[in-house]
């Protein structure tokens, strides 16, 4: 399955620096508003130890492991979604994301200017935030005025949706995100097809440097993460075998953006299962509780109408009887 995740922040927050280090794309960081013009899309492996370790058993033709999506936008400011700076022009292009990674600044640089002239990632979160809010909003009017009209002919389903909407339009006029809201999986049928972007799971990445850590003042509705992202530029531009011990020398587990790619799995729910054998070694992602036939149709679609049962060994096991499995079998081994 594909995952997208859409990028946003004020200007100069380190939003492309951040987007450079995850792609490794040099696309333009200037110390300037709007630098970013065009979304910049990048496709981003997602780290996982375990296809190396299966394909040392397995001796496949190649390896391939699985992708997420990045698209980063132009910085947005205070009152985008009625035009200001490139106003919500491009929020257009993160509707279709799986997710929002929104990037607050927390390091000080005075050479580097703040749009709004001083470094308060609070103040960056609820600047943004209302943004997204309110352009939201206007999604939901616009919607709720055609689907007003046609709920007067007596139709149940667009009376029915004409409640939902007014919830919606309730939620956002409060300065509330509509994830916020508990709905039922009809409800959140409807309503991803708005397109909405405050609907949408949430990672908040603190762009952070040495000694620049400043209190979080509230709990916010999302999952939180401290990157450096200028470090995490220097990771990414040395050769991958010398990543790791360059991490190590930090003194890290692991680079921050391993652990971002982690933690967009785990607010989307997802999980990663492999196959292999002599063809190839692959990671496949499907979400977390999901039955095997329709794993098996992420492989193919064919599988799931065929479906019949899975052959399933778990990977400690596996790399314990070295693939003995795989060979007495020759069959797909899928863990």
């Amino acid at each position: 399955m594909s995952l997208s995740i859409g990028i946003v922040g004020l200007p100069n927050v380190g939003k492309s620096t951040l987007f450079n280090a995850l792609t490794k794309k040099n696309v333009e960081a200037s110390n300037y508003p709007f630098c970013t013009i065009d979304p910049n899309v990048g496709v981003v492996k997602v780290p996982d130890e375990r296809l190396e370790k299966l394909a040392a058993i397995s001796k496949p033709k190649k390896i391939i492991p699985t992708f997420i999506e990045f698209v980063d936008i132009a910085g947005l400011v205070k009152g985008a979604s009625e035009g200001e700076g490139l106003g919500n022009k491009f929020l257009s292009h993160i509707r279709e994301c799986d997710a929002i990674l929104e990037v607050a600044r927390e390091f000080k640089d005075d050479n580097i200017i703040h749009v709004n002239g001083k470094i308060d990632p609070e103040s960056d979160r609820e600047t943004i935030n209302l943004e997204l809010i309110l352009a939201d909003l206007t999604t939901v009017e616009k919607r709720l005025e055609k689907v007003g009209r046609e709920a007067k002919s007596g139709n149940k389903e667009m009376m029915a949706l004409k409640i939902l909407l007014e919830k919606l339009k309730a939620q956002l006029e409060a300065g509330k995100a509509a994830r916020e809201l508990v709905l039922t999986e009809d409800e959140m049928k409807e309503v991803k097809v708005l397109g909405l972007l405050t609907i949408k799971p949430i990672i908040y990445v603190l762009n952070t440097a040495a000694g620049s850590v400043l209190p979080v003042k509230s709990e916010w509705d999302g999952k939180v993460i401290r990157i450096d992202a200028k470090i995490e530029a220097e990771i990414a531009n040395l050769p991958e075998a010398e990543q790791a011990e360059y991490i190590k020398e930090l003194g890290l587990n692991e680079s921050g953006l391993d652990k971002l790619i982690k933690a967009s799995y785990e607010i989307l729910g997802l999980i990663t299962f492999l196959t292999t054998g002599a063809d190839e070694t692959r990671a496949w992602t499907v979400k977390r509780g999901v039955k095997a036939p329709e794993a098996a149709g992420v492989i193919h679609t064919d599988f799931t109408k065929g479906f019949i049962r899975a052959e399933v060994i778990g990977y400690e096991k596996f790399i314990e009887a070295e693939g003995e499995l795989l060979y007495r079998t020759g069959m797909f081994v899928i863990f």
